[in-house]
């Protein structure tokens, strides 16, 4: 991968290491994200669950009431300490990675992750699918839960860059620049098709996307992780 890439994501990386208090104020803040936490009620989440990039667990209790089992991932230490605190159930394990680099001892049978899906480089989005496709059991599914085109008005956008991105300040204030890609719904199901996904991608809340998607015949299961 190219450098823009590269670089935007150690400081993605830093800022959610460093910024982990802070990470939950908009879920006391905005009634929209509390009201869209019970999105996860009417989703297809069942079985053995993987979440990418958990964060602070704000989804994890969620997933933890529905699956046989949850396995939360999340590069960063002191957002994990954070989730540990928050996740009682014993049907829940946290391991600490990159999610880019991960290599799961198993296959799934639900992939999810929120907020997460607009923090990876557009270049790294085929790779990415590929890769949750191998981690995918058969008849299993990605759900996916993020920004749409109107979180553009909620941030710093950064213009003309190589990589979409955004900057976001800590209270200390210190700036950090990371990857944040405002998916379109329709655009976002119709890329997923063109990559034989089955998918279905609704806008809800008024601003936020929801997806599932099933891999193309042959790939949940399928050995190997993908690029």
């Amino acid at each position: 991968m190219g450098g823009d890439d590269d670089g935007l994501l150690a400081e993605q990386a830093a800022y959610y290491r460093a910024g982990a208090a802070q990470y939950d104020r908009p879920y006391a803040e905005r009634a929209d994200l509390r009201r869209l936490l019970a999105v996860a009620d009417d989703l297809p989440i069942a079985g053995d669950v993987l979440e990418l990039a958990c964060g602070t667990g704000q989804w994890t209790p969620l997933l933890a009431a529905r699956a046989r089992s949850v396995t939360a991932l999340d590069t960063a230490a002191e957002a994990l300490g954070l989730a540990r605190a928050r996740t009682a159930s014993p049907r829940v394990r946290f391991v600490q990675a990159d999610v880019f680099e991960w290599e799961p001892p198993r296959r799934y049978d639900t992939v999810f992750f929120a907020f997460w899906l607009s923090h990876v480089p557009p270049a790294r989005l085929p790779g990415f699918w590929n890769t949750v496709a191998g981690m995918l059991a058969p008849g299993g599914r990605a759900v996916f839960v993020d920004d749409g085109p109107a979180g553009a008005a909620e941030e710093e956008v950064l213009a003309d860059q190589p990589v979409p991105a955004v900057v976001r300040r800590l209270d200390d204030g210190s700036r950090y620049r990371i990857v944040k890609v405002f998916h379109d719904a329709r655009a976002l199901a119709d890329d997923l098709r063109a990559l034989g996904w089955t998918a279905d991608v609704r806008t809800v809340e008024g601003g936020f996307i929801v997806g599932t998607a099933e891999p193309p015949a042959g790939d949940g299961g399928a050995s190997g992780g993908g690029a």
